[in-house]
């Protein structure tokens, strides 16, 4: 899956709360935006800024120099709310809408970024990308995920009102949680909370 850098993205909870959210994948990142239906509320994806200050978050190693136009933001949503749907199937053990997996292989059919070695020896891109560069990177990203040794493995948080997508890359396969610093210890005050109370 693109990108070796394993950062994991910042998100703020209900309370203001920060805390550190890795999916396991590049193309997961991109699900923390926004999505379709209810999660449109979570909305951060406008201008082409704002799909920039995404990459520049993003496990995508190096910052590639973009030229992104409003056509490319909102054909970004479409992919994403795509990928959203499909992996949330996948997660539920069953088979994603063709509609979604022709919009996610039609965003990989495009060029994708090109990496490069650059004058001092390390890894870049060659010249300035488009958006419809960027996001095929992406979706290629996502066909890897979806039909590799992991696709088994993508997982919906277990917290309430959680919908945070990741795919389960630890050894045992385990993970239930999209932070263990934010769902899982709201998990662990409840469940403490409810044995003081069947004690007392």
């Amino acid at each position: 899956m693109a990108g070796s850098a394993s950062r994991g993205v910042i998100l703020r909870s209900h309370t203001g709360a920060k805390y550190r959210f890795d999916p396991g994948a590049l193309c997961l990142e991109l699900t923390t935006t926004g999505g379709p239906g209810e999660f449109r509320r979570f909305e951060v994806l406008h201008t082409p800024a704002d799909l920039a200050a995404w990459v520049a978050r993003s496990r995508l190693s190096p910052t590639p120099d973009l030229d992104i136009r409003q056509v490319e933001v909102e054909a970004a949503r479409t992919f994403r709310d795509a990928l959203f749907r499909a992996a949330t199937a996948r997660a539920s053990g069953v088979e994603p809408q063709r509609g979604d997996l022709d919009v996610i292989n039609r965003t990989a059919g495009h060029p994708p970024l090109t990496p490069a070695i650059g004058p001092d020896g390390q890894r870049t891109w060659t010249a300035t990308a488009t958006g419809t560069q960027l996001l095929a990177t992406v979706a290629r990203d996502a066909v890897d995920l979806l039909t590799g040794e992991y696709a088994h493995r993508i997982r919906v948080c277990s917290g309430e009102r959680c919908h945070l997508v990741y795919v389960d890359t630890s050894r045992p396969g385990r993970r239930r949680w999209c932070s263990m610093e934010h769902c899982g210890n709201q998990h662990k005050v409840r469940a403490l909370r409810e044995r003081r109370d069947e004690k007392g």
